[in-house]
């Protein structure tokens, strides 16, 4: 899937790993490209093995289900959306423009890019605001939970929460401001695109920036009491 740079992921959330042979690699390429176009719930093995010129027993030696595998294509958008922030900001010290930035690299999740040339992120993150709750929407939350299938979300999380805590050491919600701040990023962009009543957005073209201003005065506001 990568060229240039390659996430390591929890090795749980996959039965071989798919870096490793041109099958696997072609298998996550094409199944972003099939949920963003189909939507997860008429995306199917069959659909893949049809679309990639292999079979559904092919398949199944990557991934248990196709749940596991848009776990994987999601946690993979969270690892790399964490090497953005770390890579982009290492070198601001002011923790308040650190979160500043971190909030403009989240809304700007939406763009792809040329070091992972062999996947397209735009897709991906679009596959993320529609279908990304899919992932821990589910009755064994607790177990895959257990077994880590969430980790780079909370790795994520951790790393935006300790900026907050340097902002505010003692404001009391610090990951409940993180994850709210993640969640909302993607579900106002679908709302913005789909039930705009939900959102203010007034254009389409302004969604992003609009979104980015909306997270900046949920952040800055409450840390600055």
């Amino acid at each position: 899937m990568l060229t240039t740079l390659r996430p390591e992921l929890n090795e749980k959330l996959f039965l071989r790993d798919p870096h490793e042979t041109d099958l696997g690699r072609k298998i996550i390429a094409t199944s972003v490209q099939l949920i963003d176009e189909l939507g997860f719930e008429l995306f199917t093995f069959k659909k893949l093995a049809q679309q990639i010129g292999s079979t559904e027993a092919s398949l199944y030696r990557y991934f248990e289900n196709k749940h596991r595998l848009l776990v994987y294509l999601i946690s993979w958008h969270w690892a790399w959306l964490r090497f953005q922030i770390r890579f982009h900001t290492h070198n601001v010290t002011d923790p308040h423009a650190r979160l500043r930035l971190i909030l403009g690299i989240i809304t700007n999740a939406h763009r792809d890019n040329a070091a992972t040339p062999e996947l397209d992120e735009a897709a991906l993150y679009r596959v993320v605001v529609a279908e990304a709750s899919k992932t821990y929407l589910t009755r064994e939350v607790d177990q895959v939970n257990h077994d880590g299938f969430y980790r780079e979300y909370k790795s994520l999380c951790a790393d935006i929460t300790a900026v907050v805590q340097e902002i505010a050491p003692h404001y009391p919600y610090p990951h409940a401001l993180v994850s709210t701040l993640l969640e909302s990023a993607r579900k106002q962009l679908f709302f913005s695109q789909h039930l705009p009543s939900l959102a203010d957005t007034p254009t389409p073209e302004t969604a992003k920036q609009d979104i980015l201003g909306f997270l900046e005065n949920i952040a800055f506001s409450v840390l600055s009491k």
